[in-house]
């Protein structure tokens, strides 16, 4: 599995990538157990009040979490590249310039244990 991580403003969002062959979560909407790649990372928005408060950018931000959202894709490639586009959308959404958004993505340690 593959950790893709965006930081910006700093702070940071980290999400995972299944590989073909890895066992993915299985739970409601989940894609189907034949996407050979899976993106699941969480999804949140700025609210007024209450959430979780995050120091991003030198203020604070009550951030409010949505259900995680998995998604399947064909090849590697194309499921990088929407994890990324997944986290800058998430920063922008908090008011980040999604173009500000740095990324590593590192194979996970645990994986590499196995």
């Amino acid at each position: 599995m593959l950790i893709v991580r965006g930081s910006a403003g700093g702070t940071e969002l980290t999400g995972t990538l299944y590989e073909r062959g890895e066992q993915a979560p299985s739970f409601r909407g989940a894609p189907d157990e034949d996407a050979a790649y899976v993106w699941v990372c969480d999804e949140f928005y700025e609210v007024d009040s209450g959430g979780t408060t995050q120091l991003v950018d030198g203020r604070e931000v009550h951030l409010a979490f949505e259900s995680p959202m998995p998604r399947g894709f064909d090849t590697r490639p194309q499921a990088i590249e929407c994890a990324k586009e997944h986290v800058r959308t998430q920063f922008a959404r908090i008011g980040m310039d999604p173009a500000d958004v740095e990324f590593d993505v590192e194979k996970s340690e645990i994986d590499s244990e196995e």
